[in-house]
């Protein structure tokens, strides 16, 4: 088992752990877009590092088309921006970045003088994992458990079918849900009720970092625990794992805020996504 160094008790919100959170989001996004590659040989998915930055293209769709860390590691130079920019434009692709406000101040200028314009927000959260609140007891009736790899299309039918609500990528998420359990370095958790799968969750690890994602119970099994149960059971998986911190991205100010809130995340910063104006003919 791999051993982190443990974290003081009370974590500060600096460059260091932002490198952390940051890279841990990127590398689980470049093994979702391995997994793409391996499923979809077809789909020209493919990921490269510029700048200590992770450019990743998935699909012109996809969330997951986009850098991570730009500015972080690394100030990028012009022809830095030039690669990073070309590897999205020949693949018909918008060009996003998900900044963070700890990246290098010299950043926001560059963006603007190339015709970038912010167009998302989201809240990076963080917790110490040895310091989380147990919670309550859970439902008695409800049972975890790692899918098994002859499970894996069943989960990902689970977990399209509690994001089915979500207008604008609805269409897409059964493949995306496809992909993401058969990323590696992560692990994919089903929920039952008396035997029938309500729930899923997931979390990829790096660097001692767990992150959490893939939380989705079916409409009509809401309100039973079963996120709870995922929770409490994803964070005794990445305590066994040696992981220290465990990181979720959420909307500002939206009930997956509070819901982490409530679990004992806390707001590390919020990140910025810029998009490449002329790239916005490419969706």
């Amino acid at each position: 088992m791999l051993v982190f160094e443990s974290v003081p008790s009370h974590l500060f919100t600096d460059h260091s752990l932002a490198c952390r959170l940051e890279r841990a989001e990127a590398v689980a996004n470049a093994r979702f877009v391995e997994a793409r590659a391996r499923v979809f040989p077809d789909s020209g998915a493919a990921w490269i590092e510029v700048a200590g930055a992770y450019a990743m293209y998935d699909g012109a769709r996809s969330p997951c088309t986009q850098t991570f860390g730009l500015g972080l590691f690394q100030m990028p130079t012009s022809g830095d921006m030039d690669r990073i920019e070309s590897f999205f434009k020949e693949r018909r692709a918008p060009v996003f970045h998900e900044v963070s406000p700890l990246s290098d101040k010299a950043l926001l200028p560059l963006l603007n003088e190339r015709g970038y314009k912010p167009v998302e927000l989201s809240n990076v959260m963080f917790m110490a994992l040895r310091e989380r609140d147990p919670g309550v007891a859970q439902n008695e009736s409800l049972r975890v458990r790692i899918a098994r790899a002859e499970e894996r299309d069943l989960w990902a039918r689970t977990a399209a079918e509690g994001w089915r609500e979500f207008g604008e990528i609805a269409d897409l998420m059964l493949e995306l849900m496809r992909v993401s359990v058969e990323r590696e370095d992560s692990a994919s958790f089903l929920v039952e009720c008396g035997g029938q799968v309500i729930a899923t969750g997931s979390l990829a690890i790096h660097d001692g970092v767990a992150l959490f994602a893939g939380a989705s119970t079916v409409l009509e099994w809401r309100r039973r625990g079963a996120q709870r149960l995922l929770f409490e059971s994803r964070c005794r998986f990445a305590l066994d794992a040696g992981c220290d911190l465990a990181m979720v991205c959420t909307e500002p100010g939206s009930s997956s805020q509070r819901n982490a809130e409530r679990q004992g995340f806390r707001v590390a910063y919020t990140r910025t996504k810029w998009q490449l104006a002329e790239s916005e003919k490419s969706l």
